[in-house]
């Protein structure tokens, strides 16, 4: 659980959060809850269930009313953690073995599956039908996310453009999702909603870019999966983007992404042409900039508390190292 004093006012309800997903990943089959306790209890920072908790309170509502949203939108995202492990070979997540590497892909994907499908039940209680519309169109798009980021593997080809409509789809568009259906689930009104929408999404791709950067500059320890995963994979992240565009080192950075026997010498390598040519740099400076529009985005609030917490909240998503 993302335990950060900015969102002291939560916590307690993030511990219910916690409890309702020990109960709801439970099964009549003791291999698929013990694989989904497996991923649980693997941690996160549940930020999805916090930005509807935050977003719900800055509109009036109650634990009660936004309980089971917070709840099936932690499901969903640890449904695609699953299935993204079987994708991309993952061993490890958060320092521990994924349901991958202990139960195998068969299992990993209908862990995911049912995970998926527990947090339809628990959205089915709402009577509002855009909750589960959008909840839809986000579990649509993120399905294209990843698979443009298969087929665009390895591929040099790819812009800036390009690498932002995959984050969008691949982590903003939950992030964006999670903001604006506390908003939805509280009845707040078209100018609250959209701004807590517009605030998530930006928030979502300055997420997505520092992930991108801490795969190349994290510690293993804190980030929980080994460097280089990205380029292991042949996926191409925006300091990579970058590098190939303005390294005089570009074309053995080339060599490198497209080899597909990268050795851990390979990886460091590729790393440091990135890091020499301000691919870092320019990154962060990426990143910050959709910081500070997500910031805009927040005097539309009522309370000044309120923004502050969630000022905070996006302070913490630049800086942060794992």
């Amino acid at each position: 659980m993302l335990g950060i004093e900015l969102l002291k006012d939560i916590q307690a309800d993030l511990k219910i959060v916690e409890n309702q997903l020990s109960e709801h990943v439970q099964s009549t089959s003791p291999m698929l809850t013990k694989a989904s306790l497996h991923l649980l209890k693997a941690g996160g920072k549940r930020l999805r269930p916090a930005f509807a908790l935050l977003a719900g309170k800055c509109c009036g509502a109650s634990l009660e009313k936004l309980l089971p949203l917070a709840v099936a939108l932690e499901l969903i995202h640890m449904a695609s953690l699953v299935h993204d492990d079987v994708v991309d070979n993952s061993l490890t997540r958060r320092g521990i073995p994924t349901v991958k590497a202990q139960w195998g892909d068969k299992v990993s994907l209908h862990t995911g599956d049912y995970l998926f499908a527990k947090s339809l039940l628990l959205i089915s209680q709402y009577k509002n039908p855009r909750i589960a519309e959008i909840l839809a169109d986000v579990s649509v798009e993120m399905a294209q996310g990843e698979i443009q980021q298969i087929a665009t593997a390895y591929d040099l080809n790819q812009t800036t453009r390009d690498y932002f409509y995959r984050i969008k789809r691949k982590t903003a568009m939950l992030i964006s999702a999670s903001c604006q259906l506390g908003a939805v689930a509280s009845d707040a009104d078209y100018r609250l909603e959209r701004s807590l929408t517009k605030y998530g999404h930006y928030l979502g791709m300055a997420f997505q870019i520092t992930d991108d950067i801490l795969d190349m500059t994290g510690e293993q320890k804190k980030f929980g999966k080994p460097i280089g995963s990205d380029f292991r994979q042949g996926i191409i992240t925006l300091p990579a983007i970058y590098a190939l565009r303005n390294s005089k080192y570009a074309s053995e950075l080339a060599n490198i992404i497209t080899n597909r026997e990268k050795s851990d010498k390979d990886i460091q390598l590729a790393i440091d042409i990135i890091k020499e040519s301000g691919g870092i740099k320019y990154s962060f400076a990426v990143a910050e900039a959709f910081i500070i529009k997500a910031k805009k985005e927040l005097k539309y609030l009522p309370s000044p508390e309120d923004q502050n917490t969630l000022t905070g909240l996006a302070d913490f998503v630049q800086v942060r190292k794992f």
